[in-house]
């Protein structure tokens, strides 16, 4: 018996009206990145573990997908070690390449070794693919889409206010409702520091970042099993609690990090992000989050989380500022800011809302249909004369019952199907069903149909 043919988990298929939409996605995205001045570039799917290992923290690495060596990998490694395999050690000798797990390490790694190459402040935008060996489930997925925009080359904030610009952009045009969450990873280091542990700061992050997918009170055990005082989590906690508007969580934090210098630097930037954005009307709600954290370990200023305000589906976009991450590649001292926006899940907010304008699923615009050969021969000058208009058209195939051809345009949603026996042919005339309306039109010539359609 043959294998039913099947795919990983958290990977999927896409038909032609879902690549429709997802290339609407794109082109919208694209279209806004260029409008700012980012330029596109792309990395390879595979990367050296050595580039992607210790840069998301403990629970990123355990997330992404090793490859294992090509050949007789396992001959060029000692008895002792696979007979007593120590898993973090074992992986290296038996893998030295993964798959991404992100597009902003591939970046760093791409900046350093094109630094000859690019001017500063380097403003790009790319989309492709990454993976992570996830758990599957409702807008997470092991192979997914990511539309980065980064700049690198600058600490000026106004590169913050820009992506904020760029995230309400994107988000009008696709009309989804949303709302920018913002915070600084100074400010929680403050807060760290307020509560004394600064020690634990990278787990307190971590557990932070799970607050909306666990709770204030799974949350408050992470942390206790990560070795944090009770007395400091009960502090943290009311902290994470403070509910006001923008200004009242800012005049609050200004007051509560007045002794951190971290803190208070931290708070300097908020407030001038939030001043400066004053300027602009932006139909994306802004607010001042103070359980964002973005556990990633090389965020080192402004973080950024964006969800979908009538859809359960997590953050659609995030990211961040970077101070040092092209360091670990040998360039110090080059900032950078990002965000990622997550093609799938908007994918899935949008169809679960029905967003997707009815245009955008619309791949050919024009049918004609195949009465015979005689009907086909007159037929092909008009078809690549509406191409050449710029117009989506095809004619049927082969002369196949009316039924079929109809069927065929309604599968695929073509508006107008033209009609052309032997009565039009003697006219010179056309006829156009258009399938929406469902009426019938005669035009006089292929050029009055152009301009008319």
């Amino acid at each position: 018996m043959a294998q039913k043919p099947s795919i990983p988990k958290g990977t999927r298929d896409f038909s032609p009206t879902e690549m429709v939409r997802r290339n609407y996605i794109f082109d919208t995205i694209k279209t806004v990145f260029k409008l700012y001045g980012y330029q596109p570039i792309e990395t390879p799917s595979m990367e050296n573990l050595s580039t992607l290992m210790g840069k998301y923290g403990i629970e990123g690495d355990k997330l992404l997908f090793k490859i294992l060596n090509s050949g007789d990998y396992l001959s060029k490694i000692p008895g002792e070690k696979i007979q007593n395999p120590k898993i973090g050690e074992f992986t290296f000798l038996i893998a030295d390449k993964g798959l991404r797990y992100d597009l902003t390490v591939p970046f760093a790694r791409y900046v350093v070794q094109h630094r000859n190459e690019i001017t500063f402040p380097f403003k790009r935008y790319q989309i492709q693919p990454v993976w992570r060996a996830d758990r599957p489930q409702k807008g997470r997925y092991r192979e997914f889409f990511q539309c980065d925009v980064d700049v690198i080359g600058s600490n000026s904030l106004l590169n913050e206010v820009e992506l904020v610009q760029i995230m309400n952009a994107v988000f009008s045009k696709l009309n989804v409702s949303n709302t920018i969450k913002i915070n600084n990873r100074k400010v929680l280091f403050g807060i760290a520091e307020y509560i004394g542990e600064t020690e634990k700061f990278q787990s307190i992050t971590v557990a932070i970042d799970k607050l909306d997918k666990i709770g204030i009170e799974k949350v408050k055990e992470e942390l206790l099993d990560s070795g944090i005082r009770a007395d400091a989590i009960e502090k943290l906690a009311k902290v994470l609690n403070f509910e006001g508007n923008n200004e009242n969580k800012i005049y609050f934090l200004k007051g509560l990090l007045k002794g951190s210098e971290t803190g208070n630097k931290g708070m300097l930037e908020v407030e001038e992000v939030f001043t400066t954005l004053k300027n602009f009307d932006l139909q994306s709600q802004i607010q001042f989050d103070l359980t964002l954290a973005r556990g990633l370990n090389y965020y080192t200023g402004a973080i950024f989380e964006v969800s979908a305000n009538n859809v359960k589906i997590g953050s659609i976009c995030g990211g961040g500022r970077y101070d040092d991450l092209t360091g670990i590649f040998g360039l110090p001292d080059v900032s950078g800011v990002g965000v990622s926006f997550g093609a799938d899940r908007i994918y899935d907010v949008m169809l679960e809302l029905d967003l997707f304008p009815k245009d955008a699923e619309e791949t050919t615009k024009v049918l004609f249909v195949n009465f015979g050969e005689k009907e086909q021969n007159y037929c092909l000058p008009l078809v690549d004369k509406l191409r050449k208009s710029g117009i989506n058209a095809e004619l049927f195939p082969e002369p196949a019952k009316m039924k079929k051809q109809m069927t065929y345009a309604n599968n695929k949603n073509i508006p107008f199907v033209v009609l052309i026996g032997e009565n039009e042919m003697e006219q010179g005339i056309l006829t156009v069903k258009n399938m929406i309306a469902g009426d019938q039109t005669q035009f006089n010539s292929i050029e009055t149909l152009i301009s008319q359609i």
